[in-house]
């Protein structure tokens, strides 16, 4: 009888053991999470979830693999804190870091799980040595019965015991084989030295044949499950339960056992071959990931000075990072040097990334100082009294506000529409006022064409005097302007009518007359907006004229001295003395206009 109990035990034992091995290997299939883009915040809510489950396991697996992440993140932070203290001034010494209310969070909750824990812990070493003391109170009470006399009650409390001992929880492992060596020897000796009982023995190996039938059957039919890992976990549960049901008739034990051995063979069958394909879709799998993890590098290598480039690239590494969790798992041997290599490239990418718009916020910030400058200045252009300089001003600010740059997103639209409406304001103002200058415009021009028509009657009549045409030009200049496509046309036709209306006065000598041409000119010069300028040059256009008049007589005079010996001259320098005559009287004419041109107005 114990050959037998010993047998199946190890028997049994080797099986629990591949149980817990192809467990394991399922176990591979879990889909990894990946914590690498996580930020303290992410940290703390998925920490604080933690705390509330009670798989201990699951839990403490987690915690080994998100508190060296996090403490990377906090590591970072008082690097970075550190450098700022040290480059404003700081001693090294005085350094201090604060916590942030996410980092008292986390450790509070991580102190949670670990007092959890450890309770936890307590509690199991607790009733495994609870176990242990009612399990060796059953082996106490084992003893007694198996040395005391027969009865019937004695099968009874024997059978009493035993369910005491199935139901009894775990024990510590260093007391396991001991404890389980001791009871089987027991059981045997109950049963072999209760002979007068033994048709009772029979019949309770019996029941535990029928029992270990069921069991076999169920192990049978576990094979059919969809789930490989739930039929794996079910099988480990049949196993526990087919050890502790009890012995069977020695005749029924070895078929009992092939049967359910084979029950769970063709299930450990099933598993190795799921298995092995779960292998290959790993390794496969490995390879897809490789092939994205090429493709990854570049990314870390990435730069531009464009944000459109950057929004690309940024589209592509997301699309890119969808492949890669479409993939699924790969071994676990290779999962973290894997993992670590795409999440590195990953991260550097978007760490330049943000580098390059936390640069690009730097400079739009200074942007935004500049355009803030440009509107405040276009506001108080609004005042100003001067349009054309100020149009021109504004068309500046226009052309500087373009060459700056972009502004913060948020403000962009806002600062826009302040400068649009202070330029706006100016040059609606200004199309106002151009408006009504032109209808003002168009009335002076009509006042002017009266002036004229009334110099042109004097002249038809031939009854105006100097005083009453200087009058009508002083009445002409005081007008104003008129549209600018009638500016040329209504000058020359005034000038015109000047000149007419001066030439029709009967008692004028010619040099009267183009005295007062001249006067009338330019006293409608002094009237001109430009008038410095439009006087200047008629100095120097008559400066020219009495400089050439000059060099006239004089190359004159000088030919007429070759003649002078010449016996058939007479008639040449009769000719030459009338052009010398000629340009002398034009010379004076020319000097006394210069004379009238530099009197004060």
């Amino acid at each position: 009888m114990e050959n037998e109990t010993n047998g199946q035990m190890t028997d049994e034992t080797v099986e629990l053991d591949e149980i817990r091995s192809s467990q394991a290997e399922i176990e591979l299939v879990e889909k990894p999470i990946d914590y690498s883009t996580f930020s303290k915040k992410d940290f703390v809510e998925l920490i604080k979830e933690l705390s509330k489950d009670d798989n201990i396991k699951k839990v403490d697996t987690s915690i080994k693999e998100i508190k060296p992440l996090f403490d990377g993140i906090r590591d970072a932070e008082k690097r970075k804190a550190r450098e700022k203290f040290l480059s404003e001034g700081g001693i090294e010494d005085d350094f201090e870091f604060r916590l942030d209310e996410s980092d008292h969070q986390f450790d509070a909750a991580l102190k949670l799980i670990r007092d959890k824990k450890q309770a936890f812990f307590k509690h199991l070493e607790d009733q495994k040595n609870e176990g242990l003391r009612k399990k060796n109170e059953i082996l106490e009470k084992l003893r007694t019965l198996v040395d005391g006399e027969d009865s019937p009650q004695a099968f009874h409390q024997f059978k009493d015991l035993q369910r005491d001992w199935k139901n009894t929880g775990p024990v510590p492992v260093a007391h396991l084989k001991t404890l389980w060596a001791n009871y089987n020897a027991l059981i045997d000796r109950f049963y072999d030295h209760r002979n007068i009982y033994f048709e009772l023995k029979e019949l309770d190996r019996k029941r535990n044949l029928e029992a270990k039938k069921e069991l076999v059957l169920r192990a049978t039919k576990l094979s059919q499950l969809d789930s490989i890992q739930e039929a794996v976990r079910e099988l480990n549960e049949l196993h526990n339960e087919f050890k502790h049901i009890g012995p069977v008739p020695k005749e029924d034990q070895e078929a009992l056992w092939q049967s359910f051995k084979s029950a769970s063979d063709a299930l450990y069958v099933r598993r190795d071959s799921f298995v092995a394909t779960l292998q290959q879709e790993l390794v496969a799998n490995l390879e897809k990931k490789n092939q994205i993890l090429e493709e990854s590098l570049s990314y870390s290598e990435f730069s531009s000075d464009r944000i459109k480039d950057w929004n690309q690239k940024t589209k592509d590494i997301l699309e890119l990072q969808k492949r890669w969790d479409a993939i699924g798992s790969i071994p676990r041997s290779k999962q973290k040097d894997v993992n670590k290599k795409f999440w590195t490239s990953f991260k550097t990418f978007f760490h330049n990334k943000s580098i390059f718009f936390k640069k690009l916020d730097v400079e739009r910030a200074k942007n935004l100082i500049l355009k803030e400058e440009l509107v405040t200045r276009a506001i108080e252009l609004q005042t100003s009294e001067n349009p054309e300089k100020t149009a021109n001003e504004y068309k500046a600010l226009q052309q500087k506000w373009k060459d700056i740059g972009p502004v913060p997103e948020k403000v962009r639209e806002k600062i826009y529409q302040q400068f649009k409406e202070a330029c706006d304001s100016f040059f609606n103002q200004r199309r106002s006022a151009s408006e009504k200058a032109n209808q003002d415009q168009v009335i002076i021009l009509e006042q002017k064409e009266l002036v004229i028509n009334q110099l042109t009657q004097l002249a038809e009549t031939k009854s105006g005097t100097i005083q009453q045409i200087q009058e009508l030009q002083n009445q002409f200049n005081a007008l104003g302007f008129v549209p600018k496509h009638a500016v040329a046309s209504i000058k020359s036709r005034f000038s015109e009518a000047v000149s007419k209306a001066i030439g029709s006065i009967d008692n004028l000598s010619e040099k009267d007359r183009d005295q007062a041409v001249l006067e009338m000119e330019l006293s409608g010069l002094r009237n001109d907006p430009q008038a410095d300028r439009k006087l200047f040059q008629k100095e120097q256009t008559i400066r020219k004229h009495i400089v050439k008049a000059e060099n006239d007589i004089a190359v004159l005079k000088n030919n007429l001295t070759f003649f002078e010996r010449s016996k058939n001259a007479d008639k040449l320098k009769e000719e030459y003395g009338n052009k010398i005559k000629a340009a002398g009287e034009e010379l004076v004419h020319l000097k006394k206009q210069l004379k009238i041109l530099k009197q004060p107005s």
